[in-house]
């Protein structure tokens, strides 16, 4: 029995994760704002799930993370999966600052201390959740798309960084994956219909696979990885006629 933290798991791709990893044997520790959804969820599993209510963009994101740990009695993997997203037509600070707290600050801050804790400990996985938007520049959402690349850029960076510690020390196991998700179909996805939109138990499932197999990357769904070919050799140019 493992024990999984994912931090972000009040809804969608999360929450979702969660159940699976319930399915799956393992024991569960959940993050959010949303006490009253954490609760909901642990009283449909109180032997398998443990909570810790907080915001990522507070200041004492370690001391929370410290103490569902502590619930758990360890951790093996850690997911984080918290996210903000919003298009704007100009561009808004509240909504940038929001965005830069949520996936650059509070990220850089947890998956830092899952590094080193996993040093520490011998083992252990750190998994983020990315997107599709990390890929190029993005004018409906230059915040978001600059946050989702730097959690790509910081992943693959401390990829490189485990692999050359396990070179030193071979006992020493840090499995880094980055999820890149494209359209999936959760609160998140404001539009009515989107693009190649996946269905969240479907996106969930290849997710959980690809944390199982400890992909490096991994496009969702998979045929994503089509568009993120495409976006890595289009011309800025043409980039810019579309946008």
């Amino acid at each position: 029995m493992r024990k999984i933290i994912i931090i972000g798991a009040t809804s969608g791709i999360g929450r979702e994760l969660a159940r699976l990893y319930i399915q799956n044997g393992d024991r569960v520790g959940i993050t959010g704002r949303r006490a009253f959804l954490l609760d909901e969820l642990r009283e449909q599993f109180p032997l398998q799930l443990v909570t810790e209510c907080f915001d990522v963009t507070g200041c004492k994101n370690i001391p929370h993370l410290e103490s569902l740990i502590q619930k758990l009695g360890g951790v093996d993997v850690l997911i984080y999966n918290s996210g903000y997203g919003q298009p704007t037509e100009g561009l808004d600070w509240v909504v940038d600052r929001q965005i830069t707290l949520t996936n650059v600050y509070g990220f850089v801050e947890i998956v830092n201390y899952a590094y080193n804790y996993f040093r520490k400990q011998g083992r252990g996985q750190i998994v983020a959740t990315s997107s599709i938007a990390a890929l190029r520049e993005n004018s409906h959402a230059p915040a978001y798309s600059a946050s989702k690349a730097f959690i790509s850029m910081y992943m693959g960076s401390i990829y490189l960084k485990a692999g050359r510690l396990k070179k030193r020390n071979p006992e020493i196991d840090i499995s880094i994956t980055d999820i890149l998700p494209g359209f999936v179909k959760t609160k998140m996805a404001r539009s009515k219909k989107l693009f190649w939109e996946a269905p969240l138990d479907k996106a969930a499932r290849q997710i959980f696979n690809a944390i199982q197999k400890k992909k490096r990357k991994v496009y969702i769904t998979h045929r994503w990885a089509i568009i993120a070919w495409l976006l890595k050799w289009m011309p800025f140019f043409i980039l810019k006629r579309l946008a």
